[in-house]
């Protein structure tokens, strides 16, 4: 059975003080009884302001270079994350692949250096609404899963696939839960003939793209979505735990 997680991406947002007093505010709220596992995405600077060992919120790192260490001027190892007390990672965000040019041969790099690593991966998909109309989503969805193809099913247990439609990324478009179930199932059943119905059923496949406390209930009831990732919605404590409050 896959586990519920509901990530928080707060991207480029927030100063010092704001990203402190928001964790802080999600950790007195949240409810020790949640199912689902809680994970804060900061800007990288903050980490080591809100890693603790007192918290059920798991820190992750929006973006790493794929080396563990040497002569890269501004870039962060993997290793050092998991130094500093990071669980997670980031990879494959469409911020990343369309503003940065962060190609498949890339992230493959990349989940390889989080994997060695020990760290967690939050593997993100999708496509443009482009590729929707024409009807090429499937097959877009499909040529990014392929390079989880390398990995050892041991490995891929540690990794997660967000599913984030790119036109509806900090639009207010959201897809909807029938759209949302599709993508999920299809990417379900790419995993089961990559490599088994066993694996395919653990991994979680979370939603991302524009989801909110308004529609979260309803994408969260769909069978094969399994959390969110969460943007926007996630930079206000209230509004971030009725998202968690969502999922059953």
């Amino acid at each position: 059975m896959a586990k519920n997680i509901i990530a928080a991406n707060w991207k480029m947002n927030l100063m010092r003080d704001e990203a402190i007093s928001l964790f802080d505010g999600l950790n007195k709220r949240l409810s020790a009884h949640t199912d689902a596992e809680i994970v804060v995405f900061p800007p990288s600077i903050y980490i080591s302001d809100l890693i603790s060992n007192d918290s059920q919120i798991a820190i992750g790192a929006q973006n790493f270079f794929s080396e563990k260490s040497g002569a890269f001027t501004g870039e962060i190892s993997p290793f050092q994350l998991k130094d500093l007390g990071c669980k997670y990672v980031l990879i494959g965000h469409s911020e990343r692949r369309e503003l940065f040019q962060e190609s498949n041969q890339l992230l493959s790099k990349k989940i390889r250096s989080a994997l060695n690593a020990n760290l967690k991966i939050i593997y993100c998909c999708g496509e443009t609404l482009q590729e929707r109309e024409e009807g090429s989503h499937l097959k877009k969805i499909q040529s990014q899963l392929e390079i989880l193809k390398s990995l050892s099913k041991e490995e891929l247990k540690t990794i997660s696939i967000a599913y984030e439609p790119i036109w509806a990324i900090g639009t207010g478009l959201t897809a909807t839960p029938l759209q949302a179930e599709e993508m999920h199932a299809f990417i379900r059943r790419v995993l089961i003939d990559s490599f088994s119905d066993e694996l395919a059923i653990q991994m979680s496949l979370l939603y991302g793209g524009s989801c909110n406390e308004n529609n979260a209930n309803e994408l969260f009831q769909c069978p094969n979505i399994d959390g969110g990732l969460i943007g926007g919605a996630s930079l206000k404590v209230d509004s971030f735990l009725k998202i968690v409050e969502s999922i059953k």
